[in-house]
């Protein structure tokens, strides 16, 4: 989406693009992985600034479907004192709600990522998308998820849980956050919180609690670690760029308490910027 962030001390929004998943699929690419970005654009100069962002953070865009008439969602960021953002939204008719309305052919992958909120405004396109989720599984890819739930997206509570429910037994790594959970599901602790997933056939999983601490287990392995707090700028995006620098450093071989230290790093720099996608560190 096209996102307007405010700047400190002034009425002034300054422009970019962001949304969870792109957000995620810039830090990776920024880490050196090859990337691939699935979407719906418009055919406005928007649309055509996102492509030409994609192309210079060295994202493939190639299977980027461009609908005619049409332009991407817009939202903006509003922070108080302590860096937590509120949001506003404009993207009842954005592109990106049909990306699943036909059947999407994706070859060629080892991993694909998508969130709760793809899941939620792309419900209309349901069973195309879990086609697309069994077809990659059955082809060796693995596939992330980030349940990232937004009560405001769905229709009721029992909707979100039912297609989260759909989705949870394909996916082989889940990256949830504990507050999130609690809504959904009316989890309130690590243990419940992992217990559900692992019931769900989830191999690895990361979960983002409160205070900074960050929680990850997989068969084999069981990691806690409490990030140092920083004072943070805007906590938009903060999330996103803890799943990337996870895993992008698992991608390269890490162990599980490398990749949680990897990713808090990642995140703690994220905050300390204005909007989504902060600057590149050269």
């Amino acid at each position: 989406m096209t996102e307007l962030a405010a700047e400190r001390g002034a009425h002034l929004y300054r422009q970019g693009f962001a949304g969870d998943s792109f957000n995620t699929a810039v830090y990776l690419a920024r880490a050196g992985l090859p990337v691939e970005y699935l979407t719906c654009l418009g055919d406005d100069a928007l649309s055509d600034a996102i492509m030409a962002r994609l192309t210079e953070e060295g994202i493939d865009s190639s299977r980027i479907r461009r609908l005619p008439g049409r332009q991407p969602g817009l939202y903006l960021i509003r922070n108080d004192a302590q860096g937590e953002r509120h949001f506003s939204y404009w993207r009842e008719h954005s592109p990106a709600r049909e990306l699943f309305d036909h059947p999407v052919n994706l070859e060629g992958l080892t991993h694909f990522y998508f969130t709760g909120i793809t899941l939620a405004v792309c419900r209309t396109g349901l069973e195309n998308l879990l086609d697309t989720l069994q077809r990659l599984r059955s082809e060796g890819c693995s596939i992330i998820f980030d349940p990232n739930y937004r009560p405001a997206l769905w229709q009721s509570l029992a909707q979100a849980q039912d297609y989260n429910r759909k989705v949870l037994p394909l996916c082989d790594t889940v990256l949830p956050t504990l507050d999130d959970d609690t809504q959904l599901w009316g989890i309130t602790g690590v243990d419940a919180c992992r217990q559900h997933y692992f019931d769900m056939g989830v191999r690895e999983l990361v979960i983002k609690a409160p205070d900074l601490v960050a929680h990850a287990f997989s068969a084999a392995e069981q990691v806690v670690k409490h990030a140092p707090a920083v004072a943070a700028v805007d906590t938009t995006g903060a999330g996103d760029s803890f799943n990337a620098g996870y895993l992008a450093a698992r991608l390269r071989g890490a162990g599980m308490s490398e990749a949680v230290t990897a990713a808090q790093a990642l995140s703690a720099m994220v905050v300390q910027h204005r909007g989504a996608i902060a600057p590149p560190q050269h």
